[in-house]
């Protein structure tokens, strides 16, 4: 009995030491737990600040794409070289302002317009807008501050709602070029600087920013925006009137330019479309914006031999007219329909068109009194050299042949003078379809 009672008296100790240990294992899981909200709690905090973060970006976004209007429009966080699938089509219509360039991108209602011609052909340009059923452009990219590509800019700014402007990073001190910042004020709008890859959407679209590569060059065609324009497995390259500097700079960067279309850069003149570049964009098309018979002799014809040695097709706005190209997002194809005039706007500076040369500044020799015979032997074949050669010029690229009033009569360094004009035509020079000579 008394060892029964031992017994029950350790086992209650036992029972109680048992419960003494689980109790402290409690006591020390329960710290345990109450530590962990408090570090649960911070990181809770941490979360939600930057689901905040987030969510503030994410409205940054949506507030810049649903005004696109702003400075910096809304940039695309893939590559123009990540091509996806494409619904309907896309229209770009290089549009015949003769001597200048006039580009419009249309695509799933969304558009773009890369220059404007110049001053004298605002109006027309403005029409041909119209008549797309445009009434909003999402972007304007002036390629640069020279009166023929941006010269009608100012009267598109005052016609269409504008989301944004792109130009480069350089002023010019033209009236033109100052009508086109007023224009851009006036409608409370600003202008963004273009960023080399930076990318921007247009529809289904795509087009990245290639150029300018640097922030300082001699001449403004150097200053051209060069954008490339993705669409499905077809490109499209705009070169404004970038030249060999900028093409190479552009090729030396690596970026992949090339494309299916290309818009021959400066009108097709021996400054631009360099091997390297050319190479680098392997087109299956080129486009030229030029004027028919202008006095610069574009396009060249070294030009034109690179562009038919490499069997690419060409368009020409002096022998096309309008030129649309129309992809699916996997075929291109053209249309071309004559140009219908629009009645100009006064120009508020000279066109390029419609420079006049000075004429010629041999005088003619008055014709000799009757009563000096002899002078008639004299003279006349002194006048008859100088008037003659004064009255047929050639131009040396386009091989035009001109009388001495055209208005399209070549610079100084691209003229050749003829006896006549038979001679002219003999030496494989065809008559200007302009002054008729």
């Amino acid at each position: 009995m008394i060892f029964r009672n031992k017994l029950t008296r350790v086992l209650s100790i036992l029972m109680l030491v048992v419960m003494t240990f689980l109790v402290g294992c409690d006591s020390s899981t329960q710290n345990i737990d109450n530590t962990t909200p408090s570090n649960s709690s911070n990181t809770n905090v941490d979360d939600n600040a930057l689901k905040d973060t987030e969510q503030d970006e994410k409205s940054k976004q949506e507030t810049t794409t649903a005004k696109p209007d702003v400075v910096k429009p809304e940039q695309s966080t893939s590559s123009t070289e990540n091509r996806v699938e494409v619904n309907g089509k896309l229209e770009v219509h290089y549009i015949d302002v003769e001597q200048g360039d006039a580009i419009l991108i249309k695509q799933d209602g969304a558009s773009m317009l890369i220059d404007a011609g110049d001053n004298a052909y605002g109006r027309r340009v403005v029409q041909y807008l119209k008549d797309q059923g445009i009434t909003k452009l999402d972007y304007i990219i002036g390629t640069h501050p020279h009166a023929d590509h941006i010269g009608g800019m100012d009267d598109v700014i005052k016609s269409f709602d504008i989301g944004a402007v792109i130009m480069p990073k350089v002023t010019h001190t033209t009236k033109t070029f100052e009508d086109v910042v007023l224009a851009i004020k006036d409608k409370g709008l600003k202008i963004t600087t273009p960023k080399v890859s930076e990318t921007f959407n247009l529809g289904d679209a795509k087009f990245t920013i290639n150029a300018p590569n640097s922030e300082k060059y001699d001449d403004f065609n150097e200053y051209s925006v060069i954008t490339k324009l993705v669409y499905g497995q077809n490109s499209f390259l705009f070169t404004g009137d970038a030249e060999q500097i900028s093409e190479g700079e552009v090729v030396a960067s690596g970026q992949d330019i090339s494309a299916d279309v290309l818009k021959v850069g400066h009108h097709g003149s021996n400054t631009s479309t360099t091997d390297a570049f050319l190479s680098a964009v392997n087109p299956k098309y080129a486009v030229i914006q030029v004027g028919a018979e202008n006095k610069y002799g574009h396009p060249t014809e070294n030009t034109l031999k690179k562009l038919k040695s490499k069997n690419i097709e060409m368009y020409r706005n002096d022998l096309d007219g309008n030129i649309i190209a129309v992809s699916d997002g996997v075929n291109i194809t053209f249309n071309t329909v004559k140009t219908v005039d629009v009645k100009q706007s006064k120009p508020k500076e000279t066109p390029v068109k419609e420079y006049k040369e000075q004429k010629p500044s041999v005088i003619p020799i008055p014709p000799v009194a009757p009563e000096a015979p002899v002078a008639p032997e004299v003279v006349q074949p002194v006048q008859a050299v100088e008037v003659s050669a004064a009255n047929y010029i050639g131009n040396v690229n386009s091989k035009i042949l001109h009388n001495s009033s055209c208005s399209s009569l070549p610079n100084e360094e691209n003229r050749i003078y003829f006896n006549s004009k038979d001679e002219g035509i003999n030496t494989g020079y065809r008559g200007c379809k302009r002054c008729n000579p």
